[in-house]
This record gives C-alpha cells, structure tokens and sequence, in this order.
C-alpha cells in the first residue's frame, strides 16, 4: 500500500473492512476474528477513532504478539500481511475459510464498522453461511477499469462527505473492498459501472403506479436500469410522485405530512436494495403503488436463520457491501436497525407494522390510509395556502437535493424548458442556487 492509498483509506474512516486503533493492544485480537468472520480487511495501528494520526511503530516484538495472537484463535487465524506505511502499521487479515472463528472473549463479525460479539444464533448463521457463494464478492470478469464511471465515482464521495483528492478510481474502488487484484467486484459494477445492465443484466427495478387494487391498469411506470444509487433515489421520487401530502400551517411554520412517514418508505427501499438476491437472473426489484397499498419487492427471500419474527432483533445482511456503501452515504441505518426504525416511525404516526412475506420474493406491503383530509390539522387560522408554481420547484429541491429538470419536469407536469425558466428566475433572486456541475451537483435551497 502506497501513501495516497493509505491516505484516502483514513480519509474514508472505519468501514466493513477497516479499523483504527491508536495503539497495539491485545484486545486487537478480536478485530482479528471478526475480520475473518466477515470479508476481511486491514487494522491500522497509530490511527484513532476520528482518523486523527499518532503513530506506531513496527517492531520485532509487535509483529510476534500480532501472530501470536492469531494462532491462538479457534481456528488459528492467517495474518496476510504485517507492513510499516510512514508512521503507521498496518496488519491485513484474509477471509477466513474455517468460519466461524473466536478468540479468547468470544466470536466477533464486522458489522457497520464495528467489530461485535456475536449471539449463539448469529454464530450459527454464520457457521451455515460459510459455505455460501456470495455474489456481491465474486470478481466480475468481463468488466474493465475503462468500464467504471468516473463521474459516478466521485457523486459517491461527496455524498459520502469523503475527500477523494487524487485518488484513482482504481484506489478508490479497492480502497472501498469493491476491487481486487484481478478486477472489480460485482458490488462495484452495480453501484460504478456506466451501464450496470449491460454487464449484471439484472441490475433494474420497476416502478409502477396502478389504478384501483388490483394490478391490470398501469397509469404510471419507469424502470430503471442503471447503478443502485439511482434506483434509490428514483423510487424515493416516483413514491413523492403518488402518495397524498397534506399541510399543517400553525403561525409562521409550515409543515407537509405523507400519508405513509417517507423516513419509513425511505428505509424500506434501501432495505430491499441491500438484501436482494442479485445472483438471480431474470429478476427485477419493484416498488409499486396502489389505491389501498404500497408493495416493495425484492428477489431473494429471508437471509438463512432469518424470519419475520425477528426483524429488528437479528441483524443478518446477504450483501455486506452494498450494505456498507449506503451506511457510508448515510442511506440506511448502520447497526441493521431499519425494520426497527420502520416500526418507530409507522407506531409514531398511528400506522400498522407493514405485512411481511418470504418465499422467493421478499415482499414488504404498507396499508395506505383512508383518503387524506384536504384540510390540514390546525387552527382556523392556520388555513393551507395556495402554493406558486416556484414554491412547488423549491419545495422539491429542498427533499431532493440532487433532483434534476427532467426529474422537476415529469414531478410538476410542465416541460424542461419551464423548468429552466423558472430555475433561472429562482437563481436570480436569491432564493436557490447550484453547487457544482450540471451531472454530480446539487441544489441548495436559500
């Protein structure tokens, strides 16, 4: 590891495949295991918490204790590697092929960034999963580094708020464990590829709005083909799109209320992007809108060991990386508390749990209210004004940052060009303004 790999790796903090520690401890012996347990990766000596530097040096007698506290592991653990960068030290431990292993406290994965000691449940869990061919990891071999999309890149570092500075899409890609040696990981294709399709062809997800209950009349459908982090953003507009809002007005504060909590709605589609299936070919993720109902779907049903009942309780993930990507971009909860989360904001809004399925699918269904009251919940003197159509395009830049002008378009029923129009007017009075490019910016209400 060269110094501008090392300085982007702090530059990133602790993730799924990295730890700091300020100093050499024994206690490092269960980062050990819970690397191995996981996906591997690298504890950094001489860094803390906050990626403030203190250093470390790289002794004989450190690197005795490092390995020997690897081989007293159950099963011993392989230390891939013990180097000195600058001030640092950094041991790199492997993914183990004798899952699960333990140290003398216990057994640790890596979840979240975190190194955590593991139930008698989740140890067997990972004892069953050890054997499993996991498609996120595998090494995509028709996909080049000419393939990946440089722009893509760096939207997901500034969201990320990570410097990326002068770092190679290469370093950052293996920087992020989505690459290796001999090539990008599929979790890298699907969230950096130009086209993701063209080289995971089940990489989409349907979006369709329907009339009435059932599902023959469509009025409303997109699919998207393209990265994970578009497919996010896209159903978060298209379900804005079709829910009902309502107003609440007290004094000067103005408060809009979705029929179903979007913080709940947000949480369920990352959920369903980071636990599909995507080894399953000839599938699609859908989220989909009915008069009575929301559905969103994803192929793949519960991870094995997990089952309804234990939502919120058990954290089991099927694509750890995804999972530490959308973390890193503050897109779904670390700690696995989503579903957790999805109960307290519905209980806070007098809502039921939504209906759970698993078969091959994975099917979480929300109960839409009775019809919205067009009034809002306020006193008489707090009555629902009419909104301009520059406060609507306000409005939604304020919820969608990154929303474009197609997107306000297709949102406000009006064509590009208005959109443009008004945009400008906006700009020249103050009210919003543009950070960054045209493809990778972002909107900033003012």
């Amino acid at each position: 590891m060269n110094a501008a790999e090392l300085k982007l790796l702090i530059a990133e903090g602790e993730g799924l495949t990295v730890e700091f520690k300020e100093k050499y401890t024994p206690r490092i012996d269960r980062d050990i295991v819970a690397f191995s347990n996981a996906r591997g990766g690298r504890i950094i000596l001489g860094v803390t918490d906050d990626g403030r530097l203190t250093g470390e040096s790289l002794t004989n007698k450190l690197k005795a204790e490092v390995l020997d506290l690897a081989r007293k592991c159950d099963p011993p653990v392989e230390i891939k590697k013990i180097s000195r960068c600058g001030d640092l030290v950094i041991i790199e431990i492997p993914e183990g092929g004798e899952k699960p292993y333990s140290c003398s406290a216990g057994y640790f994965v890596r979840f979240d960034g975190l190194s955590q000691k593991m139930t008698q449940k989740e140890v067997r869990l990972v004892y069953k999963a050890a054997a499993a061919n996991v498609f996120e990891e595998e090494i995509h071999k028709d996909f080049s580094w000419d393939d990946v999309s440089d722009d893509k890149v760096r939207t997901f570092f500034k969201e990320a708020n990570i410097a990326l500075g002068a770092a190679s899409p290469e370093d950052a890609l293996r920087s992020l464990g989505l690459a290796g040696k001999n090539g990008v990981k599929n979790a890298g294709v699907l969230f950096f590829a130009r086209e993701p399709r063209r080289h995971i062809i089940q990489c989409q997800m349907t979006l369709a709005a329907f009339k009435g209950t059932s599902r023959v009349h469509i009025y409303d459908r997109k699919d998207i083909q393209d990265d994970l982090l578009t497919q996010y953003k896209e159903a978060i507009l298209f379900l804005e799109k079709h829910l009902n809002i309502r107003t609440e007005i007290t004094g000067f504060d103005r408060r809009d209320i979705y029929e179903i909590p979007f913080e709940a709605l947000r949480e369920a589609v990352a959920n369903a992007i980071i636990h599909r299936d995507y080894a399953m070919r000839g599938t699609s993720l859908m989220v989909e809108v009915h008069q009575d109902r929301v559905v969103i779907s994803n192929p793949g049903g519960f991870p094995a060991g997990m089952t309804a009942q234990k939502l919120g309780a058990l954290s089991v993930r099927r694509n750890e990386l995804i999972a530490d990507i959308f973390a890193r971009m503050n897109r779904a909860e670390r700690m696995g508390s989503g579903f957790k989360r999805i109960r307290e904001h519905l209980t806070a809004a007098g809502l039921p749990f939504p209906e759970i399925e698993s078969d091959t699918f994975f099917i979480v269904t929300f109960k839409r209210p009775g019809t919205p009251q067009s009034a809002p919940q306020s006193a008489p003197q707090s009555a629902p004004q009419k909104i301009t159509l520059s406060g609507k395009i306000v409005e939604l830049i304020a919820s969608s940052p990154e929303i474009t002008r197609k997107q306000l378009a297709e949102r406000l029923g009006i064509s590009e060009d208005t959109v443009k129009e008004y945009l400008a007017k906006l700009k020249a009075s103050g009210r919003i303004k543009r950070i960054g490019p045209d493809f990778g910016g972002h909107w900033e209400v003012l």
